[in-house]
């Protein structure tokens, strides 16, 4: 930031604003005047857009052209660390500042004065009579207890009537409230008491407090066995930073995970933290940003976007399933939350704690390169024990044709039935089948907007495409022969695969887990309750599954197909399918009972199964480093994917062929270009997809050589060029 922070009325400031621009707009400062940082209303043509106070305006412009700044918004101004954070992520992600505006201001009503308003929460009286609608506003409140709500809101949640909840409010059931529009969270209680922690956990845990009474920047790679008690230890170190009256974040991987972690939280400090993520209703969206830029939230529990969030004095950030792929946003800007969270620690003098039972191999390098502090729990909490993991040689126990479970894996289930306790079957697909064929003339069904085949979803009764999210319904005839009753679906999802469970297992519970069958956070949370609380027998799940859930009665995990994820040409293809095989494994035994895992698998002797069956992590790691660093990808080299689209398949070929012969800024620093080809999924939403993929030595200036190379070319109005830095797919 310039050196000025106030401006007297009529000074040129210039304002970055949300709207896509590639400069700052010089405005004058308003009657009163304004500061750095300060967000503002400022005119855009006919419009009203926000926008902030960046820097000194530049001039160069008539006078008496140049507009006001509209008002100054009541809201805390933007730091000096948030405004380098911005620009040091624009510079790394090559995304234009206005744009990272934009995600860092993602508050509903930014521009709305201060003001009163209704709120409502639960009361304490009864009413005269229940019904299924009230029970269902009853239910949103329990669950969601010290969080606002305004009337439209919470009929939304609950899906009823306005009129339902005025009748309980008439009765005290429901307490309607005037305060102001934005109101502080509960200070949380470091001293309540917590759990009591293990030696393995005291250590770890006294060891990131002790490094955060220094106030220096670190990062500790927490890695502890599934069930080992990671969440215990980080909480001390959330204890820690309140205690210096500083700020804390939590990030999770999956909204799914924030009840049962909330729960967590209240258990151990007495309230409630604030949240941020898109579960959550706009009002307490807006109420998040506000106080938290005041102060006046300890701590919030959110998704990866919340890392942008206007902390007044963040002191420790916490990334839980650190390895996790939903940490990498890959619309807009292309960012990946873990690495943007060791960037802001620095930059505020944070500590960072990156938790896992499986890290990713970047973080792993990195501790092993002595930039990281590993600390490790090697044991279960409690009396649990870690599952023992074999594999089961397809080969030699093939299921029936048309079926995919093999008949060790039935007598184990079987079992367990027997005793009572619950078996898991996991299979990284959704829906029915991932593929609709036509036994007729072999057309498969594919999406009308996109190169991709669509999957069919039978308890939708439709097909849907899980690229741009089309779907229309299972035809009766194949729409290239016409023929009635010709179409098959082929392979199993985590539909079909429940339909095999109820017919070998037809006395008991079958619960499936999947995003794709939940309409909402809480209908997750609710089936996730019911599965924990043991009202389920056979849970037939997806990779939701694998995401920190505890099952006390959870005592066998059956993987499907344990080749899937090895199939490709991902480079991460083996570390993605350990880590989740590992992970899912790990939901088994993590109570006072054994836990078992099978995997079933045509490759029983491939390097990952063997490293899977065996626990030898470090092992693994060991030997997945040295691939990739003899191959010099990350993390021991630099990768940028470029994607070129365009309705217009010839044109976005023909743009792509120049960009690749015209590369004198990539050579100077001694990158490689790959392609111009067709991206794994070619067509999206109608829009043909071109890849070039740059490779250069792990200290080279890639992004200035990229930003060097892009703009030497004018692209045609209708192409679209994404960047993405450290990609993690290539579809």
């Amino acid at each position: 930031m310039c050196e000025i922070s106030h401006f007297d009325a009529g000074d040129l400031v210039g304002v970055l604003t949300t709207q896509p621009l590639d400069r700052l707009l010089d405005y004058k400062a308003p009657a009163g005047g304004c500061f750095l940082g300060a967000l503002v209303e400022v005119p855009l043509g006919p419009r009203k857009v926000l926008g902030v106070v960046w820097a000194k305006g530049q001039g160069g412009f008539d006078p008496k052209k140049i507009r006001v700044i509209s008002r100054v918004l009541d809201v805390a101004p933007m730091r000096p660390e948030m405004h380098e954070f911005l620009r040091r992520v624009a510079d790394y992600t090559l995304t234009p500042l206005s744009a990272m505006l934009r995600l860092a201001t993602r508050a509903p009503g930014l521009m709305d004065p201060v003001s009163m308003r209704l709120v409502y929460t639960l009361g304490e009286g009864e009413p005269d009579r229940m019904t299924p609608a009230r029970e269902r506003v009853i239910a949103v409140l329990e669950d969601h207890d010290g969080v606002y709500f305004t009337l439209s809101e919470l009929a939304e949640m609950a899906g009823v009537s306005t009129s339902v909840i005025k009748g309980l409010v008439s009765q005290g059931v429901v307490l309607a409230n005037k305060t102001p529009r934005d109101v502080a969270y509960p200070t949380l209680d470091t001293q309540h008491v917590g759990k009591a922690l293990s030696p393995d956990q005291s250590a770890a845990a006294a060891r990131i407090c002790e490094s955060m009474e220094t106030g220096a920047y670190g990062t500790w790679l927490l890695k502890g066995v599934t069930g080992s008690g990671k969440t215990e230890v980080y909480l001390e170190a959330v204890a820690t930073c309140l205690r210096q009256g500083r700020q804390a974040l939590v990030l999770l991987p999956e909204i799914a995970l924030t009840a049962e972690f909330l729960k967590r939280v209240e258990a151990r400090f007495g309230a409630r933290p604030a949240e941020w993520h898109s579960g959550v209703t706009m009002t307490e969206r807006r109420r998040c940003f506000r106080m938290v830029s005041q102060g006046n939230a300890g701590l919030v529990v959110g998704a990866r976007s919340a890392l942008y969030l206007p902390f007044r004095d963040l002191g420790l950030i916490v990334v839980d399933e650190e390895h996790d792929q939903s940490y990498k946003q890959e619309d807009g800007v292309h960012y990946h939350a873990r690495d943007m969270a060791v960037l802001r620690a620095s930059i505020t003098s944070a500590q960072v704690v990156l938790a896992s039972a499986t890290p990713s191999l970047e973080s792993w390098a990195n501790a092993r390169a002595g930039k990281y502090t590993r600390v490790d729990l090697h044991e279960r909490f409690g009396v649990a024990e870690m599952p023992v993991i074999t594999s089961i040689d397809l080969r030699a126990h093939a299921p029936d044709r048309g079926h995919w479970i093999s008949a060790p894996m039935i007598e184990a289930v079987r079992a367990r039935l027997g005793r009572g306790e619950q078996s898991l079957l996991f299979i990284n697909r959704r829906g029915y089948a991932p593929l609709t064929v036509c036994r007729a003339c072999g057309y498969q069904i594919g999406c009308d907007q996109c190169d991709a085949r669509m999957v069919e979803h039978r308890f939708q009764n439709r097909l849907m495409c899980h690229q741009c999210g089309a779907t229309k319904p299972v035809p009766e005839a194949c729409p290239k022969c016409h023929e009635l009753g010709k179409l098959a679906p082929v392979g199993p999802g985590v539909e079909r695969l429940a339909e095999e469970a109820e017919a070998l297992f037809p006395d008991a519970r079958i619960a499936i887990l999947s995003s794709d069958l939940a309409q909402s956070a809480r209908a997750i949370k609710a089936r996730i309750e019911e599965i924990a609380s043991g009202q389920a027998d056979v849970i037939v799940g997806t990779q939701i599954v694998a995401k920190g859930h505890n099952f006390p009665l959870l005592t066998l995990v059956g993987v499907i197909d344990a080749d899937l994820g090895l199939q490709g040409g991902d480079l991460r293809a083996a570390e993605r399918t350990f880590q989740l095989m590992r992970q899912v494994a790990g939901r088994a035994g993590r109570a006072d009972r054994k836990g078992a895992a099978l995997l079933q698998t045509h490759q029983p002797d491939h390097p990952v199964i063997r490293a899977i069956i065996s626990g030898d992590d470090e092992g693994f790691w060991a030997a997945e480093a040295a691939q990739r660093e003899a191959a010099g990808v990350p993390p021991f080299g630099r990768m940028a994917g470029i994607v070129l689209s365009s309705p217009d398949v010839a044109q976005v070929f023909d743009v792509a062929t120049a960009m690749s012969r015209q590369i004198a800024p990539l050579s100077k620093i001694g990158a490689q270009v790959f392609g111009p080809a067709p991206a794994p999924i070619a067509r999206i939403r109608g829009r043909h997809r071109v890849r070039l993929l740059i490779k250069a030595a792990k200290g080279a200036p890639i992004q200035v050589a990229i930003a060097a190379w892009v703009a030497q070319f004018r692209l045609p109005a209708n192409m679209r060029l994404t960047v993405d830095i450290d990609p993690q797919s290539f579809y």
